[in-house]
Formats: structure tokens, C-alpha cells, sequence
């Protein structure tokens, strides 16, 4: 049902488009837009504060289509608490070439539902230190220009990044997800290359902090720009601090060799590594004095159907019943309590006896 007192776009309503919205609103104002309008090259700045933004009756589709706003992308977040739902945003393409699709330039932003892809960055935000930003059931593919300093994400030194149950693949030489956030929550994730991309590394966190890598499916191809899969602290240690808790993770590495996690010579902390599943050719780690707890390590672990990534254990494989009870990490339990589901969302991860090695519990 329409939201009572949202500014309506999309054909036969007060706004055609949402950037004519999006210059009428007030701070707090709810923006709906119509899927069954047409959006091509609107593009635009989006100054008030406070905003829900969300798509209705479908995914709106906005393609810049050879425009862009400000010289920096499709929708240039000014304003502060931004909430975004529902929406494919594509095409964002600008002469310095880092064009994104949402460029924060103001603080704190939520993103959900949503679906961008073929940008030259899928989010870029800036360096405020204070932002909180999470994103959710959100898909991002085939965005990055090509140069390797382009990615389907990319958040700068903010406070806070918390990403779940998102679908981050195929990112166009740069990496699946980059972060410089202080604290980086990454849960119920799948970073994977599945069609004609080749990302570099799937999630790297080039400044350390305090990062919590629980529960994803990370996985490699052959096709790829760096052989390494999770990097930790490799620009320097210039977070906070330096705390890497990777727990009941499965990696799989589809690479004739390669590093499972990297970790920077400046990270003086040693890392854990607990009740994940590392499958295929490859290094575990780098860091000598990295704690390394009931982790699987091999190239025949046991999946159900690997293939269409059905990552349970079977009733025989070594994963089963074969992980050890997390405890906490900097005073959060990094027990996991959800699974990924494809495409991009989640479900209740239930554990009956020993918890088992991996993203998934045997079913």
C-alpha cells in the first residue's frame, strides 16, 4: 500500500521522475517510485536529510545512460541518513572514471533490496570517520571501469560498515568489496565470480581495524587479477586497531594456487582463523602467529552439489560435526546464526550437536 504522504513517481503521479522528487522533498519526506516508469539518464544530487527512498510495484530502474550528476555519478547522496530501498541503479560512468551508482557525500546510509551493476563503482562514500553504513540483500555485478582502482564497492575511512546477506560478484579488476571502515561487520555474504568478471580480491580491508568476517561463501576463479582471496591490513595498520575474527566461512579456490587470507606486515595482532572451509590449491595464511582453530583444509571437503553452490556437508564429509564453539571477539560473540541464501538474503543457521565447519550446517 502507498505510504501515506510520500512524494509518488512514475507515471500519472506528482513527479515523473525521482530526481523532480528528490528536489521537492523536505527533510524526513518518504520518496516512492514507481517500476513502471521510465528513468533513463535521470540523474541528480540529493540534498535533504533523513530521506527513504524505495521502489513500488517492482525494481524502478534508473539508467544514466550517458549522463551523470555532478561529475561524480547517478545519485549524489548531500544529505545525511539516507535509507534506500529497492531500486537497480546502472550505467554510472564519469570523465575521471570512478563513477558510482550511489556516491555518499554526506553521512550515514542504508541500503537494502536493491541491484547495482555495469558502474564504474557500484557505492563510493567518502571519508567522513563517522558514518555508520549498512547494506543488505543487495546484488552487485560487473561494476568497476577496469583499472583496478574501481570496485563493486568501495567505502572509504568511515566508522561503522555492516554487510549481509549481499551477492558481490564478478567486479571488473577490482575487488568484490573494499573497505577502510574502522569496524567492518561482513556476515552471510557470497563474493564469487560467475560469469565474464575478474575481480582481484574478494574482500580486502587495506587498513585492518576491527573486522568480523562470519558465515560467507568466498569464492575464486581461475580468471583472477590477484591470487589472494581475503586481505587484511595490506596499505598499512592504519586503523585503530588491528582485530580479524574469520569464523565458519567457506572458501573455495577455483585457482591453481593462491592465499586464502592476507594479512599486512604492519598487523602486529595475530588474527583467527576458526571452523572455516578451505577448498582447493592454496596458502591458508601469511601471519605465523595467526590462530588457526578446527579449520578445514583440502580439495575434497564434502559439499553437497558444488557446482550450483549447495554447500552443505554431506553425511559423510569432514565438515560434519567437526567445528568448535566459538567464543567472543573484542566482546561480540562470533557464533553464527544465520546462512546465506542465493540471491542475495538469508536464513536461520540451526545446529544440532557440534557446530560444523563452513558457512552451512548439514541439513
Amino acid at each position: 500500500m502507498p505510504t501515506p504522504g510520500a512524494l509518488r513517481v512514475g507515471p500519472g503521479q506528482t513527479y515523473a521522475t525521482p530526481c523532480a522528487a528528490f528536489a521537492a522533498a523536505s527533510d524526513g519526506a518518504t520518496i516512492e517510485i514507481d517500476a513502471a516508469g521510465s528513468y533513463a539518464g535521470d540523474v541528480c544530487g540529493i540534498a535533504r536529510s533523513n530521506l527513504t527512498i524505495r521502489g513500488v510495484n517492482g525494481r524502478p530502474r534508473i539508467d544514466a545512460a550517458g549522463r551523470q550528476a555532478m561529475g561524480k555519478g547517478v545519485w549524489v547522496i548531500q544529505g545525511n541518513n539516507t535509507t534506500i530501498d529497492n531500486v537497480e541503479i546502472l550505467g554510472a560512468k564519469v570523465p575521471d572514471r570512478n563513477g558510482a551508482a550511489i556516491r555518499l557525500d554526506g553521512k550515514h546510509l542504508t541500503l537494502r533490496g536493491s541491484y547495482l551493476h555495469d558502474n564504474e563503482n557500484g557505492i563510493l562514500t567518502n571519508n567522513d570517520g563517522v558514518s555508520n553504513i549498512v547494506i543488505e540483500k543487495t546484488e552487485f555485478a560487473n561494476n568497476g571501469y577496469g583499472d583496478g582502482y574501481t570496485h563493486n564497492l568501495y567505502i572509504g575511512h568511515v566508522a561503522n560498515l555492516v554487510f549481509r546477506y549481499n551477492y558481490s560478484h564478478d567486479a571488473r579488476a577490482g575487488h568484490n568489496l573494499k573497505s577502510r571502515a574502522e569496524t567492518n561487520t561482513i556476515a552471510y555474504n557470497r563474493f564469487s565470480t560467475d560469469g565474464a568478471g575478474s575481480p582481484s580480491y574478494e574482500i580486502d580491508l587495506p587498513n585492518a581495524g576491527l573486522a568480523y568476517v562470519i558465515g560467507n561463501v568466498i569464492q575464486q576463479s581461475a580468471n583472477n587479477q590477484n591470487s589472494g582471496m581475503l586481505s587484511f591490513g595490506a596499505e598499512g595498520a592504519s586503523n585503530a586497531k588491528q582485530e580479524l575474527y574469520v569464523v565458519n566461512n567457506t572458501f573455495i579456490n577455483d585457482a591453481s594456487n593462491g592465499r586464502f587470507v592476507g594479512v599486512g606486515n604492519s598487523v602486529g595482532t595475530p588474527i583467527l582463523l576458526q571452523n572455516n572451509a578451505f577448498a582447493g590449491a592454496g596458502t591458508v595464511t601469511n601471519q605465523a602467529s595467526a590462530i588457526l582453530r578446527t579449520n578445514y583444509q583440502g580439495m575434497l571437503p564434502g559439499f553437497i552439489e558444488r557446482a550450483v553452490y549447495n554447500l552443505g556437508p554431506q553425511l559423510d564429509s569432514l565438515l560434519r560435526n567437526a567445528g568448535s564453539a566459538p567464543e567472543l571477539g573484542a566482546g561480540v560473540t562470533l557464533t553464527p546464526t544465520s546462512e546465506y541464501r542465493h540471491p542475495a538474503g538469508g536464513a536461520a543457521r540451526t545446529v544440532s550437536g557440534q557446530i560444523d565447519i563452513g558457512a552451512y550446517e548439514a541439513p
